[in-house]
């Protein structure tokens, strides 16, 4: 029975420093206690960027990229992790870069429908650069054709996002008022009128 309780006091004991081993070497693989404030790159080249996040155990990533021709090209816009956020050593930080050239679309067929859906399908493909030039139709408001720098587009046209876009549009019928129509209708009763007289 001795023997046995002696057994099982070493079995504990090994228990206990070889989870105590385990808890060292798991904080020196995760480096516990080891921890960055993620420097703030916005607004940096991305070049610059990339060299102050190495310097300091960081890994910068590029995750995205948008176009603002109001931004350097290559200037970060955005990063994940934020400024100040406390990391481990060898965190990737994901940064969002202003590109050097603006996003490329293709566009759908926009002739024969109206100017508010074409308007629509452009926004929604995040041109907002659109005007409009009314030319002679039967159908008002109908987009007859696309342009862009003086050419004609046609469906499946890749253009950039900050493109200016024209639509030609058709101006309708000229509207008649009811007093020109009444006006006009009596202007021929006088005329009939007339024209009999002469028969009298």
């Amino acid at each position: 029975m001795k023997k046995i309780f002696i057994h099982l006091a070493l079995m504990i004991v090994a228990a206990i420093a070889i989870g105590w081993l385990a808890m060292l070497w798991l904080d020196s693989w995760t480096r516990h206690g080891e921890t960055i404030s993620v420097p703030a790159v916005r607004s940096l080249a991305y070049d610059r960027a990339v060299d102050m996040l190495t310097a300091e155990g960081l890994k910068g990533i590029v995750a995205d990229s948008v176009y603002d021709n109001r931004t350097q090209p290559g200037t970060v816009i955005e990063q994940n992790p934020k400024a100040g956020t406390i990391v481990k050593e060898g965190r990737e930080v994901y940064l969002t870069i202003n590109a050097f050239s603006p996003k490329m679309v293709t566009l759908p067929s926009l002739s024969d429908i109206s100017l508010r859906q074409a308007r629509s399908i452009l926004e929604g493909l995040e041109i907002h650069n659109i005007v409009e030039r009314r030319v002679p139709s039967d159908f008002k408001d109908l987009v007859l054709s696309v342009r862009y720098k003086g050419s004609r587009l046609h469906p499946g046209a890749r253009v950039p996002v900050n493109a200016t876009i024209e639509l030609e549009v058709g101006q309708g019928m000229p509207e008649i008022s009811l007093s020109d129509s009444t006006a006009e209708n009596g202007a021929d009763e006088e005329e009939a009128v007339e024209h009999l007289d002469l028969f009298d």
